[in-house]
């Protein structure tokens, strides 16, 4: 318990002078008027554009850093990491990135769970979700793409429960990497259509226009179907 409290104060400063890092470049850049301002986000888009355009790879790659540094070490979850791909990268290449730095974060925060936390996470949540190990040592890689697809339990905590079941690292990577494409691929779409709509407007656009452009629903509408479909799902999978 000595050594979690440790680990928890450790990431907390660390989170504490990244953010003011920063906040301190932002602002010392920027106005919080200018960054509120819809010129800022059209010239920003613009930007990103250019640079998408001169040096794809480039600017994938740096995502890609990004996202798995958000997953391992800040413990961040994927839904702004996957909005903010889509604005930058666009739908296939964004999601791309995305699907592979958030599995590639959370098998390294898997491993540091296995080194450091094994004990703990068996303490606290061993008896919540012990019904699942016989399942888990019928079909490992099956389970974990279930567990994955269906998700229900928060991002960083589902990274570090299969300790539970010392499954395989190579079967963890796998069923991550495609048991998270469907949701990562519309929340992606999502942020992709916010830059198209976006960049094709003078005026900041309301939540009518936002909304009726097709960009936006069609992704947004199947994201709520598949939430529909996982919670159906999650009652069956975590039935004791």
């Amino acid at each position: 318990m000595e050594k979690v409290k440790k680990i928890k104060i450790y990431i907390g400063l660390f989170y504490l002078i990244i953010v003011g890092i920063f906040l301190y470049y932002l602002f010392s850049k920027f106005s919080l008027q200018e960054l509120s301002s819809y010129e800022f986000i059209k010239d920003n888009i613009e930007y990103f554009s250019k640079i998408k355009k001169n040096n794809i790879f480039i600017l994938s790659l740096l995502f890609l850093l990004f996202t798995i540094l958000w997953v391992f070490p800040f413990l961040g979850f994927g839904s702004p990491v996957s909005l903010l791909a889509g604005f930058i990268l666009g739908k296939w290449i964004g999601s791309f990135v995305v699907v592979l730095g958030l599995s590639i974060g959370a098998s390294f925060l898997y491993i540091f769970a296995n080194f450091f936390l094994k004990d703990f996470v068996r303490e606290k949540f061993l008896n919540k979700f012990e019904n699942l190990e016989v399942n888990f040592k019928k079909s490992e890689f099956v389970y974990l793409l279930i567990y994955r697809f269906i998700g229900g339990i928060p991002w960083q905590l589902s990274c570090i429960l299969p300790t539970l079941f010392n499954v395989k690292l190579m079967n963890f990577f796998l069923a991550t990497l495609i048991g998270i494409i469907p949701q990562v691929f519309l929340v992606v779409s999502i942020g992709s259509g916010l830059e198209t709509i976006i960049g094709q407007k003078l005026e900041p656009p309301g939540i009518m226009d936002i909304i009726s452009s097709p960009e936006i629903y069609i992704p947004l509408g199947a994201f709520f179907v598949l939430i529909i479909g996982t919670i159906f799902l999650r009652k069956i999978f975590y039935k004791k």
